[in-house]
């Protein structure tokens, strides 16, 4: 729930095992203690999504096997390994650091990534404020970074078992043209269109693609959304690197972004999500805006980690 400074403070002064987001200023001055969290100025609170730099997003665990710790590019392979075998970790990484691009480029390849529960989000900061920088903090130890990731690991009881789950409301249209890229990255200039070398620039905007459809990437008949950032210069840009040797198509067409999207969270109505978060592409192009997310609230993010990171999703941790 979304809280003012005063009341996280006692909250974690009390001891209590918290997952917190928050301003970049904000953050820097809670005390240390028992929690890990990660910068954004977007929510989505029980009343709605807000836009906020005076409140933090608080989400408490009743858990006491836990351990907090910090990840650069040095260590951050070894984030699953740390990771509790009956459990779940909340990772949040800050966006654009080398450790953000490492972990998106080479988590799936990770030791034991895809056999721990990992979760977490990419931290940013207000898209219509200058002077912010996208932070994670090891609430343990007071250290706050714009290069380093921090986790929060939790071990659950023997007789609970955790489940991650994405709410993804995007699927590849079919009549999309198979896309591939010669190289891996965040960025493309050249690419294959059903087996013919093209400019994807010239692509886009010769076929009129709307930017706010990712590209889904076909990961063993898993869809895996590849949000667009930006196009300049011939390159196009986006919120998470394409891979060589996986086929991709455009998402297939939405007519309302936001009735598609609360059509596809009701089927959700009955999860009991101890932790969620949400992509700020949801939130702004499904105007959730004073919206309400009936059992998922936390912070807006700029990409999700569901063991791997994706875009344009809602990322959940269930115990039962």
């Amino acid at each position: 729930m979304l809280m003012t400074f005063d009341e996280v403070s006692k909250r974690i002064t009390a001891g209590e095992l918290l997952h917190i987001a928050g301003t970049e200023a904000l953050l820097r001055k809670l005390p240390k203690g028992n929690w890990a969290g990660g910068s954004t100025e977007y929510f989505m609170d029980g009343d709605g999504g807000k836009v906020s730099g005076d409140l933090l997003f608080v989400t408490g665990f009743p858990y006491t096997d836990f351990a907090v710790k910090s990840y650069g590019t040095d260590n951050i392979k070894d984030v699953a390994v740390d990771a509790y075998d009956n459990g779940f970790s909340i990772l949040i990484v800050p966006f654009d650091s080398a450790v953000h691009k490492m972990y998106a480029e080479k988590a799936p390849g990770f030791e034991d990534l895809f056999i721990k529960n990992i979760a977490g989000w990419i931290a940013g900061a207000n898209l219509g404020k200058a002077g912010q920088t996208p932070i994670a903090v090891n609430g343990l130890t007071g250290e706050a970074h714009s290069g380093r990731a921090a986790a929060l690991h939790i071990g659950v009881p023997a007789d609970k078992a955790v489940t991650i789950g994405v709410i993804n409301i995007f699927s590849q249209d079919e009549e999309s043209p198979l896309i591939e890229f010669p190289e891996e990255g965040f960025s493309a200039s050249k690419c294959l269109i059903n087996g013919e070398e093209a400019v994807f620039a010239d692509y886009i905007a010769e076929n009129g693609i709307d930017t706010k459809l990712p590209l889904v990437g076909d990961y063993s008949g898993n869809g895996v959304n590849i949000s667009f950032k930006s196009t300049y210069d011939g390159v196009v840009n986006f919120y998470a690197p394409v891979f060589s040797g996986i086929k991709y198509r455009i998402a297939k067409p939405i007519s309302n972004y936001a009735e598609e999207f609360n059509s596809h969270l009701s089927d959700f109505r009955d999860t009991d999500a101890v932790f969620s978060c949400n992509c700020i592409l949801n939130f702004l192009y499904g105007e959730l805006d004073g919206k309400s997310i009936e059992r998922f609230n936390g912070p807006i993010t700029f990409g999700e980690i569901a063991y791997q990171l994706v875009n344009q999703t809602l990322v959940y941790v269930s115990v039962l």
